[in-house]
């Protein structure tokens, strides 16, 4: 601990991550409500952007690596990215004032700061654990092995705090005249400004990996047919690049050889900010209050010291030889048990979900306020071969085939008790959820077609609405949403509103007629539509659920955290420690952007996957526990033929050879003189 106390160096890392990671996971956090809400975008390319500019902020990595090790060094390029990082900050703040400019220039301002934070964050990635790592020699290899687990702990420290602190900034605090965007996004670059700091560089090194790399290809296609062929492809180079630039060019390509399978984790790891927060969407919150979006940074904050403190060193007292590549190897099966529990809590919670309609049909069900049973029946299908009894409430929806994008269709009508039937013809487009209403007139049955809203709130929010059979129109106020129901069967708004019991709705204005309404529990994610009619001279109310509430609670969805988490710490930590260790001395940058361009491609496969297979989302979660299950026993297999490798040991064998080498360059730079004078000293002697 003393070491990481005195050393100005390692209090400059772990600051900085601190910051880094509170401000990147600050911004994250509103960055998707700031798509729709602020720049008015809808879901698909809310959701597109924000996997893009991800994506973005892992490729980014290389571009840092090379910097830092061809030109400025880790220190240098820390500060000038962190620099840009904030410039990024800051045109996205600005970009988030409603007076500055309009629409485009809110759009444009919006891109351009999310590019430079991207190269910003993404450029300093493989930079500050390299730059940490550097700090210890190599009698430390246990105080190193410690800095990276809390070099990982300020990581998940940065994003607890982020997540609570920057929606609140954004939701609490009016500027404008609405939410705040621009301080939510200024916080952040405040924060990274502390971040910056003085601090000696250190030595500058060259591109020479690359250019190793390219000549020894070129060097091999130009001349293989006529040379004699060489132990290995990199050999071609060694007419232009020393034997210790070759060997250490190997030991990077076989660390970046192990890591091909390694994208299947991150594919699985990066679902937790979206397909498993749509998951929670779908589940009943009544008894567990804590935001599940930091519920894996605050895990890994206590895992973290468990392991290193306690299951690590019990496992070592049983014999048990723990190398990083089998901790990882089982990293990645704790993450295929968490979507394999993922998977199950998603059956369960599908039960309450109303999916759309496919191609060429759409959903339909009625609501019968005719005063009587009625038969309904449509032309071309049998949805509803039962009569539908006065107020019941529709068991389910029911799937009305089109066969087209649109079509009108006539829709008979009558009396279960009567011959006449009556005729409404209704537009339906496909894709789409509706209610029929029937309700009585003059000339017989009269319908209305009301668009449906199926999807369930991502907040976990009721959905309610009410339809109204009396002749004047009712006001009410359900928590804080305002209600105006119009007369004559008129139907109100689709408004969110909390769960609670709501027993006493007040009507505006009270009568005697309309005091006030017990509407009972509005549950999470259900959605409702409550008929008004009159009884007696009351009104009265008959609450209906159209889309069923969460009966699944969120608390099922803690196993598969606990899970993933062991999994992050045993693959994640383990692996940025492996990649530094791995990594000759002038190469750690270009290892630890391999490592973190594995979780770029991790997130295009989730991106493949998600937008082309079009599974059911259970079978999609089965679907990647089952490939991660196959690549860890891939990596497994490959785990087993590679030798773990001291970089440091480069240093003694070579200089060694240098020695010998500049011994021989002097022995034969001696005059023939001095070489005969040797000759004679020597059988003198003897």
């Amino acid at each position: 601990l003393g070491f990481f106390l005195i050393n100005d160096y390692i209090a400059f890392i772990v600051v900085n991550e601190f910051c880094e990671r509170f401000s990147y996971y600050g911004m994250k956090a509103v960055l998707t409500l700031y798509f729709m809400y602020y720049l008015h975008w809808d879901r698909d390319l809310s959701t597109a952007v924000y996997h893009a500019f991800s994506s973005l902020c892992y490729f980014t990595p290389v571009l840092g690596a090379l910097i830092a090790d061809s030109w400025l060094g880790k220190f240098k390029t820390i500060i000038s990215l962190s620099i840009v990082y904030v410039i990024g900050h800051v045109v996205k703040s600005v970009g988030a004032i409603p007076h500055v400019g309009d629409s485009t220039t809110h759009i444009a301002l919006s891109m351009v700061g999310l590019i430079l934070i991207a190269f910003g964050t993404g450029g300093i990635k493989p930079c500050v654990a390299a730059f940490g790592g550097d700090q210890f020699d190599e009698e430390h290899v246990n105080e190193r092995r410690k800095f990276f687990s809390i070099f990982y702990m300020s990581i998940n420290a940065g994003s607890v705090l982020s997540t609570i602190i920057t929606p609140m900034l954004r939701a609490d605090v009016q500027c404008f005249g609405d939410d705040c965007y621009a301080l939510a996004f200024g916080v952040p670059a405040v924060l990274m400004i502390i971040a910056l700091g003085e601090s000696p560089s250190l030595h500058r090194t060259h591109l020479s990996f690359v250019f190793g790399l390219q000549f020894a290809i070129k060097n091999r296609w130009n001349r293989s047919k006529y040379d004699p062929d060489r132990k290995h492809w990199l050999d071609w180079a060694e007419e232009r690049y020393s034997r210790r630039l070759i060997q250490e060019i190997k030991m990077v390509l076989r660390v970046l050889v192990l890591y091909i399978p390694l994208p299947m984790f991150w594919a699985l790891f990066d679902q937790q900010g979206s397909r498993w927060t749509l998951q929670a969407t779908r589940m009943n919150m009544a008894f567990v209050r804590v935001s599940f979006s930091m519920l894996n940074a605050l895990l890994i904050l206590v895992f973290v010291p468990i392991f290193d403190f306690i299951i690590y060193p019990l496992v070592a007292l049983c014999r048990i030889r723990i190398t990083p590549l089998r901790k990882m190897t089982a990293g990645m099966i704790f993450a295929a048990l968490a979507f394999g529990a993922a998977t199950l809590v998603e059956v369960n919670a599908e039960k309450s979900v109303v999916h759309p309609a496919p191609r060429g049909k759409c959903l339909l069900q009625v609501f019968n306020v005719a005063g009587r049973n009625v038969t309904v029946h449509i032309p071309g299908s049998d949805l509803f071969p039962q009569p539908i009894q006065h107020l019941q409430d529709p068991p389910e929806y029911k799937t009305l085939p089109l066969g087209e994008n649109s079509k009108r269709l006539s829709i008979n009508v009558s009396y279960s008790e009567d011959d006449v039937t009556y005729q409404c013809s209704q537009n339906f487009t496909e894709k789409k959820a509706y209610s029929l209403v029937l309700y009585p007139a003059t000339t017989g049955i009269q319908c209305k077609l009301v668009n449906d809203y199926i999807e369930k709130n991502e907040t976990g929010k009721a959905l309610l609405r009410f339809i109204n059979t009396q002749p004047e129109a009712v006001n009410l106020t359900v928590g804080e949403a305002d209600f105006h129901v119009p007369g004559h069967y008129g139907v109100s708004r689709n408004e969110t509103v909390e769960r609670g019991l709501y027993t006493e709705v007040s009507c505006i204005p009270q009568s005697e007629k309309c005091s006030s309404l017990d509407l009972g529990l509005l549950d999470f994610g259900a959605a409702y539509t409550v008929i008004l009619t009159e009884e007696e001279g009351k009104t009265v109310h008959y609450k209906m659920e159209d889309v069923k509430a969460n009966n699944v609670s969120i608390a099922w969805q803690i196993p598969q955290y606990v899970l993933i988490t062991t999994g992050e710490v045993m693959f994640s930590i383990t692996g940025l420690e492996f990649s530094y260790s791995q990594a000759p001395a002038n190469m750690k940058s270009v290892l630890q952007a391999g490592w973190l361009l594995t979780v770029a491609f991790g997130n295009v496969i989730v991106l493949i996957v998600a937008e082309g297979a079009g599974l059911e989302q259970w079978v999609e979660f089965l679907l990647f526990a089952c490939l991660l299950v196959g690549v860890s026993i891939i990596f497994s297999i490959m785990a087993l033929f590679y030798t773990y490798v001291d970089p440091d040991q480069l240093d003694k064998i070579y200089l060694e050879d240098s020695v010998k080498e500049e011994e021989d360059s002097n022995l034969q730079k001696k005059t023939p003189d001095d070489i005969y004078l040797n000759k004679i000293d020597t059988s003198t002697k003897l």
